[in-house]
Parts: structure tokens; C-alpha cells; sequence
């Protein structure tokens, strides 16, 4: 029996690679069976996921996405494009909103920090990119590193415990909101899979897989 679907991991995320020829709706009826006769495989995570083979609608991507998270624990946090073209338009349209904002507010710093570099703000930071081991961030805000952080972070630098720190991978040496601090040792191990939260809870810091869009809650004031 020819096989209409391969599924492909990575580090990356998910690609799904979908034959051209057979009708949509058979691609979907295969796909729930996949997901769902491998979703203790798959178990409850976070991914990225990549369309490939044929052209698909906003309908139809809409409708793949939701029949791998009706038959599986895989939620999907964004679907990659390849349309290269919209990508740069996207891009642009983005570079430009982070000057905008840039300029107004110095709340953006595009670039990796590296071991020995810091970083303060007034505000709340956005990082665009890595925090690096040994590099470190402070800001009266939240800190929200677009990358990975495995360097030491101190959010709500004045005093504020609603303070937040987020990153897309949270591999931290230390996290400190207002005046509670954790330190997570040398080894640059990660706290979980995809993106992360932290905040004070109980008076400690809690950390919690990011589940659903979070930037829209925070205020970047």
C-alpha cells in the first residue's frame, strides 16, 4: 500500500510530507490514523510544524493542524512557510514594527549576548536572540528572550514581583524577579521542551511550558 504521508522529527519541530496526487480528504483520514495510533509515541508536546508536498489553503493547513491535535498530545505553536516571498514580506513588515518600537521605546536588543556582555533597561526588554552562559540581562520589566537563555537573567529589578521572564528555550544559570532568586546550576540544563515562562508564585520562582501566546498579557511598559 503506498504510503501518502511521512512524518518526519527534529530538533527543529515536525515536517509532514503529503502526497500530491491522492484527494485531501483521504490525506486527512490517513493523518488521524497515524497521529493517533502513534500518540503515546508522540506523548503531550510542543511543536513546530512544516507542510510539504502540495499546495494547501489557509482552510486546509487550518484543518491539518487540527486533526494532529484532535488525535495526539501535540500542540502546535506555529506552522512554518515556505513560501519565500511572503517570509521577506513578513520579515520586512516585522523589521520595521521592532524599529518603530525600537526607536520609541528602547525595549529591543537584536543580537546574542555573550559570556562577560549585560544588558540593562528602563523597561521591559525584548531579546532577539540568545542569551549566552555567562552573559546577563537585567530589566525593571519583564525579559523576553526571542532565543535561548542560558545566562542570568534579573527581571523587575525595582521591586516588581508581577514581573515575568520568558524565552523559546530556558536553560538559565539564574533567574531573579524582584528580590526572589533561583539558581540553577553550571550545566546549562534545560528546564523543559519549547518555550518557557517564569514568575513568582508562593514567593518563589515557578517556571511553566508556555502553552498559548503570552506577549499580548504583558505589559511593555
Amino acid at each position: 500500500m503506498k504510503n501518502r504521508i511521512v512524518i518526519k522529527s527534529s530538533k527543529a519541530g515536525m515536517t509532514v510530507i503529503l502526497d500530491p496526487e491522492c484527494s485531501f480528504e483521504e490525506l486527512i483520514a490517513e493523518l488521524a490514523t497515524k497521529f493517533k495510533e502513534s500518540a503515546r509515541f508522540w506523548g503531550n508536546a510542543q511543536m513546530a510544524l512544516l507542510l510539504q508536498g502540495r499546495p494547501l489553503t489557509a482552510a486546509q493547513e487550518m484543518q491539518i493542524v487540527n486533526t494532529i491535535t484532535e488525535n495526539s498530545g501535540i500542540e502546535v505553536l506555529c506552522l512554518l512557510d515556505q513560501d519565500l516571498e511572503r517570509v521577506e514580506r513578513c520579515e520586512k513588515a516585522l523589521n520595521q514594527k521592532l524599529m518603530e518600537l525600537s526607536e520609541r521605546t528602547g525595549q529591543f536588543y537584536r543580537g546574542d549576548l555573550h559570556r562577560g556582555e549585560s544588558i540593562e533597561s528602563e523597561a521591559s526588554i525584548v531579546i532577539i536572540g540568545d542569551v549566552r552562559h555567562g552573559a546577563r540581562v537585567a530589566a525593571k520589566g519583564n525579559i523576553i528572550v526571542l532565543g535561548e537563555l542560558r545566562g542570568s537573567v534579573h527581571a523587575g529589578v525595582a521591586g516588581n514581583r508581577e514581573a515575568v521572564v520568558a524565552a523559546m528555550e530556558m536553560a538559565p544559570l539564574q533567574i531573579r524577579i524582584a528580590d526572589i532568586s533561583c539558581h540553577y546550576g553550571d550545566k546549562g540544563k534545560k528546564l523543559g521542551k519549547g518555550p518557557m515562562i517564569a514568575s513568582v508564585e508562593n514567593c518563589s520562582i515557578c517556571t511553566k511550558v508556555i502553552k498559548k501566546s503570552f506577549l499580548n498579557m504583558l505589559n511593555f511598559n
